[in-house]
């Protein structure tokens, strides 16, 4: 249950953040929100980590070098998200953006991509995701 309830705090995050990214990037660029984003979430996530005393951040060296790269994709999600966003709204990019998450998350749970412990996929995998792209089309129209 609490996993459910931290990744609806991620999707309620990801989509409010998207649509502060688009009005930020309307105002002065979307290499500049990505910038300003990518900023105010390194500062607010230090905050953090020394409020919760948490040390583990100096195991870094242990990490994949592919790994660190995360910040990388952030900034190509953010810019992304916004240009999307501007071009065809936010119900349909966040729709698209959900359904290209599923996918991806989907590919990597059958094939262990990445280290992931790979998984059997059943037909309601398979039949989720249609209905889901489904969803966009009939919301596109």
């Amino acid at each position: 249950m609490k996993g459910i309830l931290f990744a609806i705090l991620g999707g309620i995050c990801i989509t409010v953040q998207g649509v502060a990214n688009s009005q930020i990037g309307a105002g002065i660029g979307t290499w500049q929100a990505a910038t300003l984003t990518q900023f105010t979430g390194f500062v607010a996530a230090f905050i953090l980590m020394l409020l919760f005393r948490d040390n583990s951040w100096k195991r870094f060296k242990d990490v994949k070098p592919l790994y660190l790269m995360g910040g990388t994709f952030a900034a190509i999600v953010i810019f992304s998200n916004v240009t999307a966003i501007h071009l065809i709204g936010i119900t349909i990019s966040i729709s698209a953006l959900l359904i290209a998450q599923l996918a991806i998350a989907f590919l990597t749970d059958r094939f262990g991509w990445f280290e992931v412990e790979k998984k059997k996929m059943r037909p309601g995998h398979f039949v989720g995701i249609g209905l889901m792209m489904l969803g966009v089309l009939i919301l596109s129209m």
